[in-house]
């Protein structure tokens, strides 16, 4: 075992808040930006562009003024039937702990069944495909089913409560710490190469969750500190499906970010930050720009992975300084009383339509192009294809990372534009609120274009 590895393993350990949603260099191996070479216009020029499409398309929704007609795009909604009680009791609990079975099992014992090739594992294949790149794409795409298929949320139920109050002042900042501390692990940690090393993470990350159940209650810990279960929660705001009293409810795409948060606590805006932000920078280190500027770090004698995390923590920063700033900023631009602090929160959830449209371009490709060996790991998981194929993308897939950045900033302006009709008074206040958050957006997007259209790397020293 080299220094290398073994630092890297002492990292993990010390960040034993990481969970099941980290991936790793793999992950990135499969990204659309690899297409983005294909480009047949000068890079300044395609980010302006797609800059000036989002601003463009905010001056056009400046023109929608009748809050009748908002409201009624916003609160439209059809209900279907009830699913079969059995489904959600039964059914997808055990899917669910049949694939946590899955994930220890052929992690832990990888060796023993000659399955240790990072390809050829069922474990790290559900994991990384199966689950991270194409369950999270169902979850903004169709409906958070999460809740019932959590395994360690069907394993807390089962176990008895302390009933201990969550702190009201702790808020979602558990969850924020977590998913920082999940994405950083993403990316310097070995996870997608060594099963054994991700089962343990697996069942260290199930310990700590269902010690924290235990403390607090499931119901609470799950819906307030626990990252994955915010994550996914999170991203289910912008599905077209949601779970209520009354059966199914649909609404079109991301209409439910225009509604008002039920928790207030300053960690809401933090965590959706650090999910934008996370789908940022795990696309950035692949980028030749950031090679360049690791490398040039580490011959000035900069450890490499503090390279990484000051990188990161600095990036956070500034993409959460932005957003405040846009904030602060609005309430001049807007001249309303309402707080700093009440407008950040108010305006946080259409990010999140910019962060699924981000793991949408980062993730189809990957999941498509490493479907097959996933679904000949399926089929034979003892006995997988010694040498796996994988599906080749033509090359206008590249175009469709682009589109999607670009739709998930679309919508997540007309989302703003619709909680602004229903925050403020006077279409005035409305329109010029936003502003401010619109100048950020704008940077968001040719952030992400830019590095949706850089050629894909391994990230270096890792």
């Amino acid at each position: 075992m080299t220094r290398q590895t073994r630092s890297r393993r002492a990292l993990v350990a010390v960040l034993g808040v990481v969970t099941l949603a980290s991936g790793t260099a793999l992950a990135h191996g499969g990204s659309l930006r690899g297409q983005a070479e294909t480009l047949a216009i000068p890079t300044w020029l395609f980010l302006l562009t797609g800059g000036a499409a989002v601003g463009a398309s905010f001056l056009l929704a400046t023109l929608v003024t009748d809050r009748r007609w908002i409201a009624t795009i916003d609160d439209w909604h059809r209900f279907f039937g009830r699913l079969p009680g059995a489904v959600g009791t039964y059914l997808a609990p055990v899917v669910g702990l049949a694939g946590l079975a899955v994930v220890l099992g052929f992690g832990f014992f990888a060796r023993s069944l000659g399955v240790e090739a990072p390809l050829r594992n069922l474990s790290i294949l559900l994991v990384w495909v199966g689950w991270w790149a194409g369950y999270t794409m169902s979850v903004y795409l169709v409906g958070n089913t999460w809740p019932a298929l959590n395994p360690f949320r069907t394993l807390a139920r089962l176990l008895p409560s302390l009933g201990r109050s969550y702190p009201a002042g702790v808020g979602a900042w558990p969850a924020v710490v977590g998913l920082l501390a999940l994405v950083f692990v993403e990316v310097v940690s070995p996870l997608a190469d060594d099963p054994q090393l991700l089962a343990g993470v697996v069942a260290a990350y199930g310990l700590l969750t269902l010690a924290g159940a235990i403390v607090f209650g499931h119901e609470t810990w799950f819906e307030r500190a626990d990252p994955v279960s915010r994550v996914f929660e999170a991203y289910g705001r912008v599905a077209p499906l949601s779970r209520t009293d009354d059966g199914l409810r649909l609404r079109l795409p991301g209409m439910a970010l225009s509604d008002a948060g039920e928790h207030r606590g300053a960690g809401e805006v933090a965590f959706v930050v650090a999910l934008l932000w996370g789908t940022t920078y795990d696309g950035f280190v692949t980028t030749p720009a950031w090679g360049d500027i690791a490398r040039a770090a580490v011959a000035a004698g900069v450890p490499a992975l503090l390279v990484y995390l000051l990188t990161f923590l600095a990036g956070f920063g500034v993409f959460l300084g932005a957003y405040l700033l846009a904030a602060r900023l609005a309430r001049r631009t807007g001249n309303t009383y309402l707080t700093t602090r009440e407008l950040a929160l108010r305006f946080a959830p259409p990010l999140l339509a910019i962060a699924a449209g981000y793991h949408l371009a980062h993730y189809l490709g990957y999941f498509v192009s490493l479907s097959l060996p996933l679904s000949q790991a399926l089929a034979n998981p003892f006995a997988p294809p010694l040498n796996p194929q994988q599906f080749v993308l033509p090359a206008w897939v590249g175009g469709l990372a682009l589109a999607f950045v670009l739709l998930g900033h679309l919508l997540a302006i007309w989302v703003a534009h619709a909680a602004a009709y229903d925050l403020f008074p006077s279409r005035l206040q409305a329109v010029r609120s936003q502003y401010p958050f619109i100048g950020v957006m704008v940077l968001y997007t040719m952030a992400s274009l830019w590095i949706v259209a850089e050629p894909n790397q391994l990230p270096p020293f890792l």
